[in-house]
């Protein structure tokens, strides 16, 4: 006959494990994260539980299981490697009708624990007549549908109110977080940036409403003022808000204006943090941003505003004296006078550079130099933004990757 589910609320209660191998090493993480008081006993541990144990986590009784064990427990995990010690332990539970899990013999058990996974505050727990990998299997696909939101429905009753400024990485639509795309699926009015993942918006339904706010360098713009205004006309109209933006809001996307105007106006906001470009894209390229022996800092400049222009709050002359990697954004049309000031500042000409257009998408395309060449060889090369130019030593580890590679690949 088929089990009967349950789903037990643990905190504060004493959960019992036998046994300290990497079946406990499994479980006992997620008896924790449901707040049980968990003890352990068990003559060894594995490293990742003694870790556990050491920050106070969990009580660990070093030795084998005695009768007498199960006494106070709610719940009983008996997942040691000897069968009969798994058997006496289920024993005297029964014996106490305190329920227990034996890991070994899934038709001796008296309760199973299903293949379960987490997608924001839903929990998924399947059984599949004792079949563990079926059951995984299975778990897999449905919180892989949850987090991507293809199982979400954009009627959710857990819609946020208000807007959401959702940071969509880089550019590769695979790139925005779980949240980022659940959230985006409930959308009733999308206001995009150029730099979002385009690709995304097919996704949406029909009805959405999609409001383009691009801004193109030197060409057609929405002022930031109009942006501000869409997010909250639509939100006072009682319609879920998500400003999709490239990267991260708060890393030079005015995200912080953004949820400022909406505060203002209360508006409430949930803030979806994104992977920057700002070190998503040298990644992708191979190139690390921090190197042990190499590296130790990285700055992130806007580089909007030349050196030297009025409007300017970047220290150039303290970044030409620093000796970390520089990323620069924004930077494309002002290369010539950013790296005259970097090399009159203290970089020397010979400083490795790599410019990085439209990172993480298909057409991504990598331009290396110096400092004393990058402006001519990215004039050559017809760079274009968006790109991401890299300043340091950390330019020759992606190198020195790719001359090992092709060392291997050739033939002997």
């Amino acid at each position: 006959m088929p089990p009967y589910l349950l789903g037990l609320r643990l905190g504060g209660r004493r959960v019992l494990v036998v046994g300290g191998g990497r079946v406990a090493q499994r479980r006992v993480p997620a008896l924790l994260a449901a707040g049980a008081d968990v003890v352990l006993v068990s003559p060894e541990v594995t490293a990742s539980l003694e870790g556990l144990i050491d920050a106070g986590r969990v009580a660990w009784h070093r030795r084998p299981y005695r009768r007498g064990d199960c006494a106070g427990a709610w719940l009983v995990q008996a997942v040691t490697d000897d069968a009969k010690v798994n058997g006496d332990v289920v024993a005297e539970a029964e014996a106490a009708r305190v329920w227990a899990v034996r890991a070994d013999d899934a038709e001796s058990s008296p309760a199973w624990t299903p293949a379960s996974g987490q997608a924001g505050e839903t929990t998924v727990g399947v059984l599949t007549g004792g079949d563990p990998r079926r059951a995984a299997g299975i778990r897999d696909a449905v919180v892989e549908g949850l987090r991507d939101a293809t199982l979400e429905s954009r009627h959710s009753r857990q819609k946020p109110a208000g807007v959401a400024l959702v940071g969509g990485g880089p550019g590769d639509a695979g790139l925005i977080t779980v949240r980022g795309r659940q959230l985006l699926a409930m959308a009733d009015v999308v206001v995009t940036d150029r730099l979002a993942p385009a690709q995304l918006l097919d996704e949406l339904a029909d009805d959405v409403e999609v409001i383009d706010a691009a801004k193109i360098p030197y060409g057609r713009t929405v002022t930031q003022d109009r942006i501000n205004d869409h997010l909250v006309e639509h939100a006072r109209q009682g319609k879920f808000v998500v400003r999709l933006k490239g990267g991260d809001p708060f890393v030079f996307g005015r995200g912080g204006e953004e949820a400022l105007h909406c505060a203002r106006h209360g508006i409430p906001v949930t803030v979806v943090p994104g992977i920057t470009s700002a070190v998503a894209v040298p990644s992708a390229a191979g190139i690390p941003v921090t190197h042990r022996g190499v590296a130790q800092e990285f700055h992130v400049v806007s580089a909007h505003v030349a050196p030297g222009h009025p409007e300017s709050t970047v220290d150039w002359e303290a970044l030409g004296r620093a000796g970390g990697t520089l990323v620069l954004l924004m930077a494309v049309e002002r290369m010539a006078l950013i790296a005259a000031a970097l090399m009159r500042y203290g970089r020397s000409s010979d400083t490795p550079v790599a410019v990085i257009q439209d990172g993480t998408l298909p057409g991504q395309r990598a331009v290396t130099a110096t400092l004393g060449t990058v402006a001519d060889e990215m004039a050559a090369a017809g760079v274009r933004p968006p790109a991401i130019v890299v300043v340091g030593d950390v330019v020759n580890v992606a190198r020195e990757i790719d001359m090992i590679r092709a060392d291997m690949g050739r033939d002997p």
